[in-house]
């Protein structure tokens, strides 16, 4: 059966964090300490001086860098109605059933990848998609080394990262399958998977 891919990776800026943290008059101890923890005391100390601007990079900044101590994970993935327009900007498809001829279109979110310096001061990511389709009694049916690979460049490391990808299951007969993706990190040399159970059903 044809297999195609199509996808995009859009890392944008994260949200602010809307975090009240009451800072003590005592030293916080130093194991207590981490990215977020302090992004969160700088960001609060710039936003008191009115420098929202600060404020903003200052969490941006920590949540990147705290994303980076998590285990590469896939927060959110789930198959859609149409190729997604922005992080978590989607419609999702009520339930998991495909005419025959049907397109596949999934919504995947990754965190936990590692960021590493590009060319002109940039800083950059790389990951792949396997691809594994089953039917409902574990047959594999296709198999695909990097059916999705996404590199992205830019002035800062991202925190909200996105993809969507597209398969064309053309010439398979109604019933169940599992459709299974593994996400790689090229970077860090780490991978974890998920799986989609859906179903083929006969266009009349």
């Amino acid at each position: 059966m044809p297999i195609t891919s199509a996808g995009c990776c859009r890392p944008l800026a994260a949200a602010f964090v809307s975090a009240l943290v009451t800072v003590a008059p005592i030293a916080v101890a130093p194991a207590m300490a981490g990215p977020l923890l302090d992004a969160a005391i700088e960001a609060e100390r710039l936003a008191a001086q009115n420098d929202a601007r600060g404020a903003f990079e200052a969490i941006r900044s920590g949540l990147a860098a705290f994303s980076q101590t998590l285990p590469l994970t896939v927060p959110r993935a789930l198959f859609v109605t149409e190729v997604p327009s922005a992080y978590r900007a989607y419609e999702a498809k009520a339930e998991p059933v495909f005419m025959t001829g049907e397109k596949l279109i999934t919504y995947v979110e990754v965190t936990g990848l590692k960021w590493q310096p590009a060319s002109d001061n940039q800083r950059q990511s790389h990951f792949t998609v396997d691809l594994e389709l089953t039917d409902d009694e574990g047959k594999t049916l296709a198999l695909q080394k990097e059916f999705g690979n996404f590199t992205f460049t830019a002035h800062s490391d991202a925190v909200e990262v996105y993809t969507h990808l597209t398969l064309d299951v053309a010439g398979a007969k109604p019933g169940g399958y599992v459709l299974r993706y593994t996400v790689n990190d090229v970077i860090a040399e780490r991978s974890t998977p998920f799986e989609l159970p859906f179903t083929l059903k006969d266009k009349s």
